[in-house]
């Protein structure tokens, strides 16, 4: 019921914020009237809170904040001494929590919430906030597995909730010129498109460290960071960076980095669901799980394919493939040979393949995406080789508290560059190459007891219905199982 009683106020408060440019000759008073110019009335102002203040948390709230045009009422982490003290210092009249639950029941008049913690906890947190009608922006990958994305993308259009994921290169105005070069047929037909990247570069493939109670810092809520998890004692190495090697924390170098780079060909190309994902990853014994790789833990290095069907970009059929763990693609004949492919040292990038040319590009963060076409009679047209942001991360938390402003469909909203809509579906597909990576290492005693890998085929996806068609084992990684009091 206290639930129930907190919505008119919160409803009238953001219709208020979304009829402002109507309501504002009635019920404000003008600006240079209370403050002369810049000066913000405190109805314009925007109730934020932080859910992981820490980290890359640090500059989603401050980005958020617009230089402080919006008001940071709260911040919640599970460890304060950390990088979150610099959250603190920003906004030393925020209140603190260590559970965002707590924080979302007491914390009435919040507008809208970013989300900056290990993967794990992105979709029970943003599911938390969205049913009360909160508006989230969530750090990408937007959730821990894809049974999440379709649960929250299908949850903000249902509570018309603004939402926009933190894959901020999705706001770079530079993805014009691919886009460009897309819509002008300037490479023709699409057949195929080359991902990669050096990551991980944190530690990955080998069992997880001994839990150790002994090691846990005295200011982390271990408990809390766990979330959905079993309970466990501390394990030391994995808070507060290492998480993302660990599937029950993390999704690897394609949760970390692929919402960068898949983004590219996958927003400019109008892809949709894969049909069917296939992968082999490295340092595995057909009989026993050597030192490099555990089934617990992402492995060092995958490679990925995954296919598409036709869109009116491609026009034809795509096929995708990743590679992560410092492997790369072959050097392809009409880029010079001594040019980078790709990024800087050719450690990350994108190749999209047509049969007039190759549109390479580099990873899709805040990092110079330097897109650079090459024909096949010679031509090339390449962007500037150092960008230059005119606010932080191209506005993408900014435009995403602007569009909370004018409300769910207003056209601030719908001009967000990775709302739900779009980044649910994306994730979606970034998350199908961890599915068949899992699924690569499921075993079984065949007939004469011997330990066998039955699931290394290609595995055939039905996107509307989230499923694995051809191999019901492989469906138990679309979702995961939650403890009490964090289910999505």
């Amino acid at each position: 019921m206290r639930n129930q009683k907190s919505k008119p106020t919160k409803t009238s408060r953001r219709s208020f914020l979304k009829k402002g440019a109507i309501a504002s000759s009635i019920f404000i008073v003008p600006r240079h009237v209370l403050g002369g110019a810049g000066f913000l009335a405190p109805s314009d102002r925007l109730n934020l809170a932080a859910i992981g203040a820490g980290g890359k948390g640090t500059s989603d709230i401050k980005n958020a904040s617009v230089d402080g045009r919006e008001k940071v009422r709260a911040l919640c982490d599970v460890d304060f001494s950390g990088s979150a003290k610099r959250s603190v210092e920003n906004f030393p009249k925020a209140k603190l929590y260590n559970d965002y639950r707590v924080m979302l029941d007491k914390e009435k008049n919040l507008d809208a919430v970013t989300i900056s913690t290990p993967d794990h906890i992105h979709g029970p947190a943003a599911a938390y906030a969205m049913e009360r009608g909160i508006h989230v922006y969530v750090q990408k990958p937007m959730t821990h597995n894809i049974r999440e994305a379709r649960i929250l993308t299908e949850m903000a259009r249902e509570k018309k909730i603004v939402t926009q994921m933190g894959n901020q290169g999705g706001s770079n105005p530079l993805l014009g010129m691919v886009q460009k070069w897309i819509d002008s047929d300037a490479i023709g037909a699409v057949s195929k498109v080359q991902v990669w990247t050096n990551r991980p570069v944190w530690p990955q493939g080998g069992k997880m460290p001994e839990a150790d109670a002994s090691l846990k810092p005295k200011d982390l809520y271990w408990d809390l960071w766990l979330g959905p998890n079993e309970a466990k004692p501390f394990t030391p190495n994995i808070h507060p960076f290492n998480w993302r090697g660990w599937w029950d924390y993390g999704t690897g170098a394609l949760g970390d980095v692929g919402c960068h780079l898949i983004d590219i060909p996958f927003r400019t190309l109008g892809l949709k669901y894969p049909t069917d994902a296939e992968c082999s990853v490295g340092s595995v014994y057909s009989q026993m799980w050597n030192a490099d790789y555990h089934p617990e833990g992402c492995p060092a290095s995958s490679f990925i394919t995954l296919h598409f069907d036709a869109t009116e970009k491609t026009k034809n059929p795509i096929e995708m493939t990743w590679s992560d763990g410092g492997i790369r693609p072959s050097h392809p004949d009409i880029i010079p040979a001594n040019s980078d492919i790709g990024g800087p040292g050719s450690y990350n990038g994108v190749l999209i393949i047509g049969e007039k040319g190759i549109i390479s590009t580099n990873i899709n963060d805040s990092s110079p995406l330097t897109p650079k076409l090459y024909l096949n009679d010679g031509t090339t047209d390449f962007g500037p080789e150092v960008e230059i942001m005119e606010e932080p991360e191209y506005g993408h938390q900014r435009k995403w508290v602007d569009a909370c402003k004018a409300g769910f469909g207003s056209e601030e909203h719908m001009a967000l560059t990775s709302s739900f809509d779009y980044a649910g579906p994306m994730t979606e597909t970034v998350l199908m190459g961890n599915l068949a990576i899992r699924s690569y290492m499921l075993r079984r005693e065949d007939e004469k007891g011997k330990m066998e890998f039955f699931a290394r085929k290609k595995l055939l996806w039905d996107g509307e219905n989230t499923r694995i068609t051809n191999l019901e084992e492989a469906n138990q990684f679309v979702g995961r199982t939650y403890r009490d009091g964090w289910k999505v």
